[in-house]
């Protein structure tokens, strides 16, 4: 499902993944652990076509995400460690935002939006701004987001930064193929 070979990505003079090859089969669960600089999130952000690898080459369900990076993220759920919110929103707008940019049909959009409210444990915050949230039901609001359009690859980079210690419990730093 997941496929780097020889991945290398530099900033300049520093390189930041070095020759990384790596496959995740279908259905597997894969978590990056190491020290802060070591390249998790720069390889996740690969994965998730927001940056062109240095030299090496990406597969994401046999995609090919420097020439296909609409398909790619069709079948990928990208939640990122910081992540933009639009505070004059209230939940439910922010969530309708993203599932237009999804493409999601706009009649479906309530259910889908629902769905994802009551998953993520935000039912109640429907109509709250998205600026009187904590932290905590931010991150679950952005989990929401990502869960929008049922990717079959989820990219989860620190999913339990900022969450209460229950819900923290239910998260890992991992990506789900």
């Amino acid at each position: 499902m997941i496929e780097l070979r020889n991945v290398t990505k530099y900033y300049g003079e520093l390189k930041a993944v070095d020759s990384l090859t790596l496959t995740i089969p279908k259905g597997e669960i894969f978590g990056f652990i190491g020290p802060n600089g070591a390249g998790k999130t720069t390889t996740i952000k690969m994965l998730a076509t927001l940056l062109v690898p240095t030299a090496g080459e990406i597969r994401i369900a046999g995609i090919d995400p420097e020439q296909e990076p609409r398909e790619v993220r069709r079948i990928i759920g990208y939640m990122p460690d910081y992540f933009g919110v639009y505070p004059d929103l209230v939940v439910w707008e922010y969530l309708d935002f993203f599932a237009a940019a999804y493409e999601l049909p706009a009649d479906r959009r309530p259910r889908l939006i629902d769905d994802a409210l009551e998953l993520t444990d935000l039912a109640g915050k429907k109509h709250e701004l998205v600026e009187s949230l904590s932290r905590g039901m931010k991150q679950r609001l952005c989990l929401a987001k990502t869960l929008l359009h049922d990717p079959s690859i989820l990219l989860l980079d620190e999913p339990a930064s900022g969450l209460d210690p229950r819900a923290g419990s239910r998260s890992g730093n991992c990506s789900k193929s």
